[in-house]
């Protein structure tokens, strides 16, 4: 009859380090979220140059240690909270560009990127400290993954249906992204953040119709039921890859 040995694995055994391991990877999916929570309120309120890791750790509740188990560096931690508004303020933009009709698909898609980043929190994060910190070509990568590509998405729409002439798609979508982010900073600066919007709207409006196959309706003359230009139905579908 064999005997197992002492040190053979049983069911009983494995199912409990299973068990354990399980455990631990939740605690750290739970401990790198407080920790972006944390540093995302901190940053978004005081500023990188004014948070720092001790801040950060004492409003998250963890060690010193367990915060570089997941980052570097401070300039790491930040990197990931940037990422992670950008992520966001895409999917809510995504929403949008994926409305049936492509047209308001860019217009409204567009209109809320802008929007999106005058959040107080967004606004520090995303357009006050992230150049200074993380350097142009890494926002930029940043920017392309989550706004440029989505939107060079719409525009593809855009142009297949005919509501878009067939320019080439994306130096088209960089440039566009380039000018949303542009009006995100001149709203942000400006003395006037109210008219300063009204103007970044009204200029982004005029861009995205500057790029219509046709001309757009006119407006009604007495101002009632007055709409946001759109195309008028394209005379032929235009395919582009």
């Amino acid at each position: 009859m064999a005997v197992k040995g002492a040190g053979a694995v049983t069911p009983t055994k494995m199912a409990s380090r299973i068990g354990a391991e399980n455990g631990r990877a939740a605690q750290g999916v739970a401990t790198r979220a407080a920790l972006l929570a944390t540093a995302r309120d901190l940053f978004g309120t005081r500023g990188f140059a004014g948070t720092s890791l001790d801040d950060v750790v004492g409003g998250a509740g963890v060690t010193k240690g367990a915060l570089y188990h997941h980052f570097r560096s401070k300039e790491d931690l930040f990197a990931a909270v940037y990422e992670q508004v950008q992520h966001e303020v895409s999917d809510q933009v995504v929403v949008e560009f994926l409305r049936p009709d492509p047209w308001e698909a860019l217009r409204l898609g567009c209109k809320l990127w802008i929007d999106a980043h005058l959040d107080p929190v967004v606004q520090r994060i995303a357009m006050r400290d992230a150049r200074a910190v993380l350097g142009w070509e890494a926002v930029r990568d940043v920017e392309t993954r989550y706004g440029a590509v989505p939107l060079r998405g719409v525009l593809r729409r855009c142009i297949r249906t005919g509501v878009v002439r067939p320019l080439p798609l994306r130096p088209l979508a960089l440039m566009l992204m380039g000018a949303l982010t542009e009006a995100c900073f001149y709203v942000a600066d400006a003395e006037d953040p109210e008219q300063a919007r009204a103007e970044a709207d009204g200029l982004v409006t005029s861009m995205l119709t500057s790029l219509l196959s046709e001309p757009p309706a006119p407006a009604p003359p007495s101002g009632r039921g007055q709409r946001t230009p759109g195309p008028r139905p394209p005379r032929s579908a235009t395919s582009t890859g």
